[in-house]
């Protein structure tokens, strides 16, 4: 067992609450818990079944050099690059984001 956090941003209520069904939402979108490889895999593929056109992250405690790794879905101005092996995260503002910001 690991903890495991799963961050959503517009998606449908049905995987919210398929979501709640496994982890504590701590805040509108972000679940928390201590899961099993398997339930996390089980957990991720609701997620990529169910987001629609929303995206979500997954992040869990691992044995890596940065002590945890992460898979998303959907498009986000984050998103994952390897670099050297080492996972880093590029920040890719969007056209109509004047200001730079999140």
């Amino acid at each position: 067992m690991s903890m495991c956090m799963v961050v959503t941003e517009a998606v449908p209520p049905r995987l919210r609450g398929r979501l709640a069904v496994w982890l504590l939402e701590i805040r509108a979108g972000v679940y928390v818990g201590d899961v099993s490889k398997r339930v996390r895999e089980m957990i991720w593929f609701q997620v990529s079944e169910l987001a629609e056109d929303g995206n979500a992250v997954m992040a869990w405690a691992t044995n890596t050099e940065s002590g945890f790794d992460f898979i998303t879905y959907g498009e986000n101005a984050r998103m994952p690059v390897d670099f050297q092996g080492l996972r880093l995260v590029k920040y890719t503002p969007r056209a109509d984001d004047s200001q730079g910001g999140d």
